[in-house]
């Protein structure tokens, strides 16, 4: 009698399966989303009002008597720093559940290997632990964002003290670039849990494979996009041009742009010798306006989510290979 091999299980069952095995990490994250949320909207609504009165009291003020709500401005400042940092901390968060729980306890555990040695191919078990977590996260992550962003736009021309749209956490904050790096913190500790064959080592990896691509992509995205240049003749202050500073200096009698952003606008004696030595004219400043934002982000995003493709690639040529291998007979 022919033995009748057990037919694959769905995709229905493996997704349920799967949600079944980390419930409680998506019990988590669902409400680290709705209290983020929760908060993003009190900042751009009550908050936003209340620290908005205030400025306009302050700046009415007259120099013999003043009366404004302070705390309303420093409670509006600090919520806005946390709420901020919640928002960037969630490709962290991402990377090292992936790389300790996604897939590396499972790899630790023997149950990885068990479920492919059954009626579940290690390509399709990794697919299935890519692709809910994938849609979970891109649809947290892209509503902070979309709430961080509404948020800030509630204070902007109406609080004094709000953060420019170049301040670096401001700035990432409010763009798709944190989805994109949440996707590849995804991607990059589901891959360690692969190849560290521990919890402690992939999510260790992750993190840092998730830092070293941020401090990547702060490093390349002031040149992702072509820069402005502002130019004024030398005096006390430095040249104007408002936004995301990439390069400053002096201009020599001959046009040329000499790079030097700690004499821009100081008169000191070694930043005297420093304009005589290369006979400058003037100063310069190379950078990006409010204008150039958009472009960057989504440069920026399409590069992450362009590394994040390859990253993918790379784990499933390698469970592929794996798969060969064992097929053949050959070493674990």
């Amino acid at each position: 009698m022919t033995a009748l091999t057990p037919p694959a299980p769905s995709t229905p069952h493996l997704t349920r399966w799967l949600i079944r095995l980390h419930r409680p990490a998506l019990l988590f994250w669902t409400a680290v989303i709705v209290t983020v949320s929760g908060v993003l909207l009190w900042l751009g609504g009550p908050l936003a009002d209340a620290s908005a009165d205030a400025w306009r009291a302050y700046d009415a003020c007259q120099a013999s008597a003043c009366r404004y709500d302070q705390a309303a401005i420093l409670r509006y400042k600090d919520v806005y720093a946390y709420t901020t940092y919640a928002v960037l901390a969630a490709p962290f968060l991402v990377a090292a559940w992936a790389g300790a729980a996604l897939t590396g306890r499972e790899v630790e555990t023997g149950t990885a290997r068990l479920a492919w040695t059954q009626s579940t191919s290690p390509l399709r078990w990794f697919a299935s632990r890519l692709a809910l977590p994938a849609a979970v996260v891109t649809a947290g992550t892209g509503l902070l964002v979309l709430l961080h962003h509404l948020a800030w736009s509630a204070g902007k021309g109406r609080i004094d003290s709000l953060k420019s749209w170049y301040d670096l956490p401001t700035f990432y904050a409010n763009g798709p670039v944190v989805v994109a790096l949440a996707l590849a913190g995804l991607v990059a500790g589901a891959l360690a849990g692969l190849l560290r064959r521990g919890s402690l080592p992939a999510l260790v990896a992750g993190l840092g494979f998730t830092g070293l691509l941020w401090y990547g992509v702060q490093l390349a995205m002031p040149h992702l996009w072509t820069t402005s240049t502002a130019v004024v003749g030398l005096r006390r202050f430095a040249p104007a041009g408002g936004g995301l500073g990439v390069d400053e200096g002096i201009v020599t009698a001959t046009g040329a742009h000499v790079s030097n952003p700690t004499c821009a606008n100081s008169e000191n004696v070694e930043c005297l010798a420093f304009y005589d030595k290369f006979d400058a004219v003037g100063w310069y400043r190379d950078y990006h306006p409010a204008s150039h934002y958009w472009p960057l982000q989504l440069t920026a995003t399409a590069l992450v989510l362009a590394l994040t493709a390859l990253l993918t690639l790379l784990a499933f040529r390698l469970l592929h290979r794996e798969t060969a291998r064992r097929r053949a007979g050959g070493p674990a």
